[in-house]
């Protein structure tokens, strides 16, 4: 076991875990081969949901709601999620789970194209949580900066694709370049926009944290 193991095995050993109807869930989706956020991840989420204590959520990347009802469990009861997703099984079974956990009313599921339905959400949100295709994350910034408002944080997870974004573009897979390239111009998007103060992360598959900063003047 590397020193980098044993720290993680350490750290791991802290965490007081979800709720059982969360692990559950959590067991359901990894037996089914649909990834889950790592226990890092949650980690991080359930620690700003209780700092910043956000009252409307817009999530990218539903999946069976997993994160979702993470974010419905910690977050202020108040809290209402806005969650995109466009697999129509998935779909379906994250609104069976909704229903089993009772939060039906705390949570709205969109399906379509995150495109398409970015473009007609209004916003602000208080927080948007990014896990969907890695490859659009570019693609969708300008839309997700449109629904911020000052003081609102973007989590965008697994940006840092199992340790590829730190290797030479050549010793890359070549299936994987795209992703490569993309989610590279993404980080630079997100640390050198003015409008955004960031941080990335190594937690989980690499997490970064930007909120959006006071217009000048404001």
């Amino acid at each position: 076991m590397t020193d980098g193991e044993r720290l993680k095995v350490f750290i791991d050993s802290f965490d007081k875990g979800n709720t059982g109807f969360l692990d559950s869930l959590e067991q359901e989706a990894l037996e089914m081969h649909v990834p889950v956020i790592r226990r890092e991840t949650q980690k991080l989420i359930r620690t700003l949901l209780a700092l910043q204590k956000p009252k409307q959520i817009l999530e990218v990347g539903t999946a069976v709601g997993f994160s979702t009802l993470l974010m419905c469990e910690y977050g202020p009861a108040d809290l209402h999620v806005t969650t995109i997703e466009n697999d129509e099984e998935r779909i379906r079974k994250a609104a069976d789970n909704f229903r089993r956990a009772g939060r039906e009313e705390q949570i709205t599921l969109l399906a379509g194209d995150a495109q398409d339905v970015l473009e007609r959400l209004a916003g602000p949100f208080d927080l948007i949580f990014m896990d969907a295709a890695k490859g659009q994350y570019i693609r969708w910034l300008p839309e997700l900066l449109r629904l911020m408002r000052p003081g609102s944080l973007l989590i965008s997870d697994n940006v840092l694709q199992n340790g590829d974004l730190v290797q030479s573009h050549y010793l890359v897979e070549r299936r994987k370049r795209t992703i490569y390239k993309r989610m590279r111009e993404y980080l630079h998007a997100l640390t050198h926009d003015p409008a955004l103060e960031t941080v990335i992360l190594p937690s989980g598959d690499g997490a970064s944290l930007s909120v959006k900063l006071e217009e000048p003047g404001e």
